[in-house]
C-alpha cells in the first residue's frame, strides 16, 4: 500500500472518530476503539541491536560494534532479521491478546546521534562519530527493517532529533547551543539521510532544547524535517519529554500548555502521560482540534502501511523464526566483523601447538552483561569470552585457568574482604605466572555507561566522568603487565577507554565492544586464527579528556577525527587484520561537470546526491586471507572554512586472499564535494580536492601503527 492510499484510508477512519477517541490514539499506549474495530496498540518497542525487552530474540552486537564492522550489507540483513523476529513475536503475542509494551512492530531505532564526546553514556547506542558512516549504516538498517514490499514489515524510527549527545544528567533541562555550520556539517546529515534515502517512517524528538527550542516542539526543527527534507511519517516524543516542557525547561506553565505546544509543533505521538491532558487543553482554548486530527491521521497512516487492518503475508511469519539457526549465525558473523585489532606484536593468532596453558583473567571474562550492552533482548544462549576460549582450548588439549581478577568498579569481589585489599589479585597473578599466555579481559558494561535513569528507562547508569580505566581494573592491568608474561588485552566497552598503557606494554590489544550473545565464540575464533579480525574504530580513542572541550560545549571544534588536532592513542578508522592489505594505486575514472552542481543542496531527493566522481583503486594483500575495509577520505583544498582534516566519504568491505590483488571501483557522491559556510549553507564551492585511499585514515598515527600510507590523488572539478 503506498502512502497516498494509506493516508486516504486513515483520513476516512479518523473522520468517524469523536474528539475523545482521536485524542486517545495519540498516546503510546493507544486503547481500543471497539465500535470502529480498532484494537489497542502500544507503539513503544525497541530494536537497537535485536528485538529488545520482550523476551527471547537474537541479540546482535551493540550498535557501536555494528558500526565497527563498516558493512552496510550486513546492516540491512540485521534490520531484516529484527523485523522478521518482531513480526513473529507480534503474531504470536496478539494471538493470546497480549498487546502490551514492547510487543508491537514500531521500533524506536536506530539512534543516529553523533558520538561527539567519549564521556556520553549512550554513545554505544550510535554508529560513532562520523556523519557519513552513520548515514550509510542507518539507511541500510532502516531499509532492512521496513522492507520493500506492499506493506512495511516493521516501522523504524530515527532518534533523537536533534543534536542530543549528553550530558545525560542534564538532558531534561539542557539547552544545546549549536552553530548553523555545526548543525548542517555534523548533527543533521544522518537524519537527512534517514528521511530522504531510508524513507524512515518515524522520527523521535530529543529531550533537550536546541538553540532555545524544545526539540519535541521546535518550529525550526520541524521546518527542516518536513519542509526542507519532505518527511511524511509521524513524529514521536522521547519518553516523558513533553512533561519536561513545564517541569524542567519551564517553557510552559502546565501539562495542558505543554500538550498544546507539542501538538501545534509536530509531535504526533506522546511517549509519556502529558497527552492525557489534550481534552483539557481543547476546553481551555489552547489547541485547535485540527492538530489532533492531523496527528491521528499520521499515526493511522502508519498502521495502514503496516497492514494492521488487512491480511498480509507477514501475518504468516511463524514464531520459529525467533533465534533461528540462520539468525544466530548472522549474529556471530556480525560479532566477528565488529572486533577491532589495535595491536599485535605477532602473538596473534595463537598457535595451538605452542600453548599448553592459557590464563583468562578479568571482570568481563565471564560476564554476560558485557556481551549485550543496553536496549537488549534475551538470548536463549550466551557464550562469554571465557566459555568461547574454553570451547576451542578443550578441543585442542589446552588447559584454561581463570580468575575474575577484580570487580568492574568496586574495590573487592567479596563484600567481607578487607577494604581495598584487591581480594582477587593474588589469584590473578598466580594464574598469569602459571600460563603460557594470559588473556586479560577488562572494560565496562551497561551499569557503568548508559542512559540516565527515569520513568521510562529501567536500564541506566549515565555518563562517564573521563576515559580512564576504572581504578581497580587499572591496578589489575598494571600488575598483570608487570609480570613480564605474554598478555593479550581485550577491552569490552562501548566507548573509548585510555588504552595507552596496554598499547605500550601488552603483546596484543583487541577492542571487543559489547559483541552480542555469541560474542565469546567470535572472540575465541579471532584469538585462535579461525577468523581474521577486520573491524575499524568508529570513534577516536583519546588518552584523556583534558584536551577536549567541555562536555556541555556542542561546538565541534577540537572533537572527533575531523577537527581534533591532538594525538590519539588509536585513531578513527584504525584496525589491523591478520593479513597485510595496502592500496597499490588509484586513479580518477571520471568526474561530473562542476557547473551542474553549484546551487544549494537542500532540494536534492537524496541526502548524498548523485554520483560525482568514480575512482579505480588497486589493493593487495601480502598476508593471510582476510576481510578488510577500504576507506576513502576527501579534503577541500580551497574553501577556508571547510572541515579541517580529510573526511570519510566512502567505505567498502572487501575480501582478499593471500597474495591477492583486486581493483575496485568506488563512486563518490556529490555531497562529498560540498562544504558548509558559517550560515549553515551547504553547496559545492571549490574545484580543488584531494582524495585518499587506504585501510585507515590518512593521518600520521594511523600510518605509523598500520605500517602503510594512504594513496592520494588530486581531483579538479
Amino acid at each position: 500500500m503506498d502512502r497516498a492510499k494509506a493516508k486516504a484510508a486513515a483520513e476516512k477512519l479518523v473522520a468517524k472518530m469523536t474528539l475523545e477517541e482521536k485524542a486517545s490514539q495519540l498516546r503510546y499506549d493507544a486503547p481500543a476503539i471497539e465500535r470502529l474495530h480498532i484494537p489497542a496498540y502500544n507503539w513503544w518497542n525497541e530494536a537497537l541491536h535485536g528485538v529488545a525487552r520482550a523476551g527471547t530474540a537474537t541479540v546482535f552486537p551493540q550498535a557501536i560494534g555494528l558500526a565497527a564492522a563498516c558493512d552496510p550489507d550486513l546492516m540491512e540483513e540485521i534490520g531484516k532479521v529484527i523485523s522478521v523476529e518482531g513480526r513473529a513475536k507480534y503474531n504470536a503475542q496478539r494471538a493470546y491478546g497480549d498487546r502490551d509494551i514492547y510487543k508491537g512492530i514500531t521500533f524506536w531505532a536506530p539512534n543516529v546521534n553523533i558520538f561527539r564526546d567519549p564521556r556520553w553514556g549512550r554513545g554505544h547506542e550510535t554508529y560513532g562519530e562520523d556523519p557519513f558512516l552513520t548515514s550509510v549504516l542507518a539507511v541500510r538498517f532502516i531499509r532492512g527493517i521496513q522492507g520493500d514490499g506492499k506493506y512495511m514489515r516493521a516501522a523504524a524510527c530515527a532518534k533523537h532529533f536533534a543534536v542530543h549527545s549528553g550530558p545525560e544528567a542534564l538532558r531534561h533541562q539542557f539547552n544545546a547551543k549549536v552553530s548553523p555550520k555545526d548543525m548542517e556539517e555534523t548533527y543533521l546529515p544522518a537524519f537527512e539521510a534517514c528521511v530522504k534515502d531510508g524513507e524512515v517512517e518515524a522520527v523521535m524528538g530529543a529531550y533537550n532544547r536546541t538553540n532555545g527550542e524544545v526539540c519535541c516542539a521546535s518550529p525550526s526543527l520541524q521546518n527542516i524535517l518536513r519542509r526542507k527534507w519532505g518527511f511524511k511519517g509521524h513524529f514521536v516524543s522521547d519518553c516523558w519529554a513533553v512533561r519536561d516542557f513545564h517541569e524542567h525547561h519551564k517553557v510552559t506553565g502546565s501539562p495542558e500548555e505543554s500538550a498544546a505546544l507539542a501538538l501545534q509543533n509536530g509531535t504526533d505521538l506522546n511517549c509519556g502521560c502529558t497527552y492525557q491532558k489534550i481534552l483539557d487543553a481543547v476546553k481551555e482554548g489552547l489547541v485547535d482540534e485540527k492538530y489532533i486530527t492531523q496527528a491521528c491521521v499520521r499515526l493511522f497512516t502508519c498502521r495502514y502501511l503496516l497492514g494492521m487492518f488487512d491480511k498480509t503475508a507477514y501475518d504468516q511469519i511463524p514464531y520459529e523464526e525467533v533465534e533461528s539457526p540462520a539468525h544466530l549465525a548472522l549474529a556471530e558473523k556480525a560479532a566477528e566483523e565488529s572486533l577491532v585489532l589495535l595491536k599485535n606484536n605477532g602473538i596473534l593468532p595463537l598457535e595451538r601447538t605452542a600453548v599448553k596453558i592459557i590464563g583468562v583473567i578479568g571482570p568481563n571474562a565471564n560476564s554476560r552483561s558485557a556481551l549485550i550492552g543496553n536496549y537488549h533482548g534475551t538470548s536463549s544462549r550466551y557464550t562469554t569470552v571465557l566459555e568461547g576460549i574454553q570451547k576451542i582450548a578443550d578441543a585442542s588439549g589446552i588447559r584454561v585457568l581463570y580468575s575474575q581478577g577484580c570487580d568492574l568498579s568496586r574495590d573487592n569481589v567479596e563484600a567481607l574482604s578487607k577494604p581495598e585489599s584487591a581480594d582477587r589479585m593474588a589469584e590473578a597473578l598466580t594464574v598469569a605466572e602459571c600460563s603460557d599466555v594470559t588473556v586479560l579481559v577488562i572494560g565496562l558494561d551497561e551499569t557503568l555507561e548508559g542512559e540516565e535513569g527515569d520513568d521510562g528507562n529501567a536500564y541506566f547508569s549515565g555518563d562517564k566522568k573521563d576515559v580512564a580505566i576504572p581504578p581497580f581494573q587499572m591496578e589489575l592491568v598494571r600488575r598483570i603487565l608487570d609480570t613480564g608474561r605474554k598478555v593479550i588485552l581485550l577491552n569490552m566497552s562501548g566507548s573509548d577507554l585510555d588504552l595507552s598503557l596496554p598499547a605500550e606494554k601488552a603483546d596484543a590489544v583487541l577492542q571487543v565492544w559489547y559483541p552480542g550473545a555469541a560474542g565469546g565464540e567470535a572472540v575465541a575464533k579471532v584469538l585462535f586464527g579461525e577468523v581474521s579480525p577486520s573491524g575499524k574504530l568508529p570513534v577516536t580513542f583519546y588518552r584523556s579528556c583534558d584536551d577536549l572541550p567541555a562536555f556541555e560545549d556542542y561546538s565541534m571544534r577540537g572533537r572527533t577525527y575531523r577537527y581534533y588536532d591532538g594525538t590519539p592513542v588509536y585513531p578513527f578508522g584504525f584496525g589491523l587484520t591478520y593479513g597485510d592489505c595496502s592500496v597499490q594505486d588509484m586513479y580518477v575514472v571520471s568526474v561530473t561537470d562542476a557547473n551542474t552542481f553549484t546551487r544549494g543542496y537542500t532540494d536534492r531527493k537524496s541526502a548524498f546526491g548523485e554520483r560525482k566522481a568514480t575512482l579505480s583503486v588497486t589493493v593487495r594483500n601480502d598476508g593471510r586471507e582476510t576481510d578488510d575495509v577500504l576507506q576513502i577520505y576527501i579534503h577541500d583544498n580551497e574553501f577556508k572554512d571547510a572541515v579541517p582534516h580529510p573526511a570519510l566519504c566512502a567505505v567498502r568491505r572487501i575480501h582478499l586472499g593471500e597474495g591477492e590483488v583486486q581493483t575496485v571501483r568506488i563512486d563518490l557522491p556529490e555531497r562529498a564535494f560540498t562544504s558548509v559556510d558559517a550560515g549553515g549553507n551547504r553547496m559545492i564551492r571549490s574545484r580543488q580536492f584531494t582524495v585518499y585511499a587506504g585501510f585507515t585514515q590518512p593521518d600520521a598515527v594511523s600510518c605509523k601503527l598500520s605500517g602503510h600510507s594512504c594513496i592520494s590523488k588530486d581531483i579538479e572539478l
